[in-house]
C-alpha cells in the first residue's frame, strides 16, 4: 500500500527559501579586526546568495560543476554555502590549513572550476594555480592584487564585482535530494585526505536530528557563535541548521582568539557556541586572568574533536557559568553521531560520567560494536571494548574515487575508534585503533591516560603516544606542555599517577614541549609526534622502568 504523503524533496534550496521567508530578520554577524562587526539579515544574505548564483552562472557554473572556497568563517562563505548547492552545483570547502600538496590533491580530486578565495589568503593560494588544471577562475573576497596572479592564465575577479548589479532572486535548481550538495575532505592524518560528498538529503536530515531535545536543542531563540571552521564537515552542520531554524549566526572571520570569543559572547549575548576543547580551555584561562568577563548568556558549548576532561567541564560550570557538552562525530558522519546529554533522573556522579562519555547515539544513527579483526558483534554492556561501526542517512557509505574500501563493510562505516557501548546507547571511546598502545601483550588506552594526566595542576596540555621498547615491544610516552611558569619533573608526575591508573600504565618515557602539534582542524597530531620520534627530533627522557603487566593483576 502506498502512503498518501507528498514527496517534497529535501534540498538546500528548500532550506534557503524557508530561512529567507520565515526568518528574514535574523542576523548574520561577521567579526572585524577593528571597529563594529558587519551585520546583515537573513533576507540580505539570501539576496546576495542569489546574486552570487547569477555571477557563478556567468562564469559557466550551469550544472553540477564544483565551486571551491578558500575562506574563513564569514558572510561570503555562508552565501556560498547557500547559493552553490541551491543552484545545482557542488560546494567544496577547501581546508586552508592543509599542506600545499594535500590541498592541491583535494582541489584536483573535487575538480573545482571556480575558487572563492579570501584576500588575506590569496598570497598562499596563488602559487598553487599551476598545479590546479581544472580551476579556470578565481573570485577574490576583497581587493584583488593582480600581481599575485600575473602569468597564471586564470580569470581573476573581485567578489563584490561578481555580485554587483545582479538580480536578488534566482530560479533555484530542481535537483534530486540524493545528489551531492557539498564536498569535504578528511584531514589526511593517515595518507592523503579522502573526499566525502554530502547529499542535500543528508544535510537536511542531519539538521533535523541535531535540533532535537535529545541532541542540541537549537532553535530561533538561539544566537550561535560558530567557532568550528566552515571548511570542516559543513562546520559541523551549524550554518545549515541555524539558517533553517532561525538562529542568529556570529562568525569570527580570521579572529578566532580567546579574547575575541569572549568579547563576542559578551557583546552579542551568545547562547550556543562550539569548537574543540583546546579553544575553550584557552577561554577558561582568559576568564581566570580577567574575572570580570561575563559569559552568563551561554546555555551550552558543544565541543568535539578530542576528549573533554573532568576539570574543563567542572571548571567551566563553576567559573564561566556555562555548560560544556561533548559531541562525537567525524567528517564521514556529517558529523553528529552522539551527544553527551545525561539521562533523566541521573545522580550527580552519574551525570558527570554521562557528560564525560561521547554521548548517547542520536536518533537516526545505527551503531554496532565489533571485534576489530573478525568483525563479530560484541555486547552493548558498557564494559566490552570493540570497534565502533555506524550507518544512517547522514553517514557516508564510500569515499570519492572509491578510496579506502577497508573503511566500509557491508553497508557500515568502520570508524577506527575503539570503545564501549552501554544498554542506554552511550558511547565511550577508549582509543583510536591506530593509537592504542600494546605493551607486553596488554592494551594501554592513550585516551584514558591523557585524561588522568590533564588533571595534574602543572600540565596545560598532554598527549600520549606509543614508542618502541626493547623489552615490552611498545611503551607509552607522555608528551607534556606545562602551564606557564611550571616545571614538573618526571618522578613527581609518575608518583602523582600512582593509584590513579594501573601501575604498568605509568610511562617511563616523557617529553616536554612548548606546544603540541595540531592538525588542520585543531586536533593533536600524534602522527607528527611519532614521526619526530622516529627521526630523532623528539627529545625523550627515560625514568625507571615500569612494572610488567603481570605485576598489576
Amino acid at each position: 500500500m502506498k502512503s498518501t504523503m507528498m514527496d517534497a524533496p529535501l534540498t538546500v534550496a528548500s532550506l534557503l527559501r524557508h530561512g529567507r521567508r520565515w526568518h528574514s530578520d535574523r542576523q548574520v554577524i561577521t567579526w572585524s579586526g577593528s571597529g563594529e562587526p558587519r551585520r546583515s539579515t537573513f533576507a540580505d544574505v539570501a539576496a546576495r546568495a542569489a546574486r552570487l548564483a547569477h555571477g557563478l552562472a556567468s562564469l559557466g557554473i550551469t550544472g553540477d560543476q564544483r565551486v571551491g572556497t578558500y575562506q574563513w568563517n564569514n558572510q561570503e562563505h555562508l552565501e556560498a554555502y547557500l547559493a552553490v548547492p541551491a543552484m545545482g552545483a557542488v560546494l567544496h570547502t577547501a581546508n586552508i590549513r592543509l599542506f600545499a600538496d594535500q590541498l592541491t590533491y583535494t582541489i584536483n580530486g573535487a575538480k573545482d572550476q571556480v575558487m572563492i578565495v579570501d584576500e588575506s589568503l590569496a598570497a598562499q593560494f596563488a602559487p598553487l594555480l599551476p598545479d590546479l588544471p581544472t580551476v579556470h577562475t578565481v573570485v577574490v573576497n576583497g581587493t584583488v592584487d593582480h600581481v599575485l596572479f600575473e602569468g597564471s592564465g586564470r580569470r581573476v575577479v573581485a567578489y563584490d564585482d561578481l555580485v554587483a548589479d545582479r538580480p536578488d532572486t534566482y530560479a533555484w535548481a530542481d535537483v534530486d535530494e540524493r545528489d551531492a550538495a557539498t564536498i569535504c575532505y578528511t584531514t589526511g592524518t593517515t595518507g592523503n585526505p579522502k573526499g566525502v560528498a554530502y547529499s542535500h538529503r543528508s544535510i537536511l536530515i542531519h539538521s533535523l536530528s541535531s535540533c532535537t531535545q535529545n541532541a542540541l536543542r537549537i532553535g530561533f531563540e538561539d544566537r550561535m557563535l560558530i567557532c568550528v571552521p566552515m571548511f570542516h564537515a559543513n562546520a559541523w552542520g551549524y550554518p545549515f541548521t541555524a539558517w533553517w531554524h532561525g538562529a542568529d549566526m556570529v562568525l569570527l572571520d580570521r579572529f578566532l582568539k580567546p579574547d575575541t570569543i569572549a568579547s563576542a559572547v559578551e557583546q552579542e549575548r551568545i547562547t550556543f557556541a562550539n569548537g574543540v576543547p583546546t579553544v575553550w580551555n584557552d577561554v577558561l584561562q582568559l576568564v581566570r586572568r580577567e574575572p570580570g568577563r561575563d559569559l552568563s548568556s551561554l546555555r551550552i558549548v558543544v565541543v568535539g574533536g578530542a576528549a573533554v576532561t573532568p576539570s574543563l567541564l567542572e571548571s567551566f560550570d563553576r567559573e564561566a557559568g556555562a555548560r560544556i557538552v561533548q559531541g562525537y562525530g567525524m567528517t564521514e558522519t556529517s558529523p553528529l553521531v552522539s551527544v553527551a546529554v545525561p539521562p533523566r533522573g541521573a545522580a550527580p556522579h552519574e551525570e558527570l560520567s554521562a557528560r564525560l562519555s561521547q554521548g548517547r547515539v542520536a536518533a537516526g544513527v545505527d551503531v554496532r560494536l565489533v571485534e576489530p579483526d573478525t568483525l563479530e558483534d560484541l555486547p552493548a554492556d558498557g564494559h566490552t571494548v570493540g570497534e565502533i561501526l555506524l550507518r544512517g542517512p547522514w553517514i557516508s557509505g564510500s569515499y570519492l574515487g572509491d578510496e579506502g574500501p577497508d573503511k566500509f563493510h557491508e553497508g557500515w562505516l568502520r570508524t577506527g575508534d575503539l570503545g564501549t557501548l552501554d544498554p542506554q546507547g552511550y558511547l565511550r571511546l577508549t582509543d583510536r585503533a591506530k593509537d592504542v598502545i600494546k605493551s607486553g601483550g596488554e592494551w594501554i588506552s592513550s585516551v584514558e591516560l591523557e585524561g588522568v594526566l590533564l588533571g595534574h595542576p602543572e600540565i596545560a596540555a598532554v598527549t600520549v603516544i606509543g614508542i618502541p621498547d626493547q623489552r615490552w615491544d611498545e611503551r607509552p610516552c607522555a608528551v607534556v606542555v606545562p602551564h606557564e611558569g611550571a616545571r614538573p619533573d618526571i618522578e613527581s608526575l609518575r608518583t602523582w599517577l600512582a593509584g590513579k591508573v594501573a601501575r604498568w600504565w605509568i610511562p617511563e618515557y616523557w617529553a616536554f614541549l612548548d606546544a603540541l602539534p595540531l592538525t588542520s582542524v585543531g586536533k593533536i597530531d600524534k602522527k607528527e609526534l611519532r614521526s619526530r620520534h622516529q627521526l630523532g627530533r623528539l627529545a625523550v627522557a627515560r625514568q625507571a622502568s615500569a612494572l610488567p603487566p603481570s605485576a598489576d593483576g
